[in-house]
């Protein structure tokens, strides 16, 4: 073999039909390695094929497991909804026995003094109970007017003038649970 064919076979571009050096064609020397190399692309076809179902019952799995965490909390969420006021109902009975109490006594009572104490205890009772819950009334009066906690009825002259711009009356109190803020107050503010 010259050394023009040894270059051009080691640089792979001599011709699978060349002749060797007996003058003998030469055969496909590459054919067994074909085969192993087939067959080994094969497995490794198998292998990601495998991979790729595995992946994909994952990520099935995770689906379906996501839609029942979505259902669960769903669930949970108006169950809760539904149940929420309970404790605030319960606490609130004690206070509805004491009110039907004193109207059985209203019909009866002669007294107005015994009456009206009653009815401050019953009074004072469902405030300190709503105040256990955490609800807590909001000071308005004589305050700056915030447009963002209180909501101005009406606007009338102002009785002083370090009044301009405050709260002169408030017709309904607001109110906040845990610092929160659920009701605004109904204010009239002097000008």
């Amino acid at each position: 073999m010259t050394e023009n064919e040894k270059d051009m076979q080691t640089n792979g571009q001599a011709s699978t039909g060349s002749e060797n050096e007996k003058g003998m064609p030469e055969e496909n020397i590459s054919n067994s390695s074909n085969t192993n190399d087939g067959a080994a692309e094969a497995t490794e076809l198998e292998k990601k094929e495998q991979e790729v179902s595995e992946i994909r019952d994952k990520y099935l799995r995770l689906q379906a497991e996501f839609d029942n965490y979505r259902k669960r909390t769903a669930k949970e969420r108006i169950e809760l909804m539904q149940t929420a006021s309970k404790d605030v109902i319960i606490s609130l009975l004690d206070v509805l026995d004491d009110t039907d109490r004193a109207v059985k006594q209203l019909e009866s009572a002669t007294d107005v003094t015994a009456v009206k104490d009653g009815v401050m205890l019953v009074f004072n009772k469902l405030r300190n109970t709503l105040q256990a819950r955490g609800l807590k009334p909001m000071e308005s009066i004589h305050t700056s007017f915030d447009p963002d906690l209180q909501e101005a009825i009406t606007e009338i002259p102002a009785p002083t003038p370090d009044l301009e711009g405050k709260v002169v009356d408030v017709l309904q109190p607001g109110y906040y649970l845990n610092d929160k803020l659920i009701r605004h107050a109904k204010v009239i503010v002097g000008k």
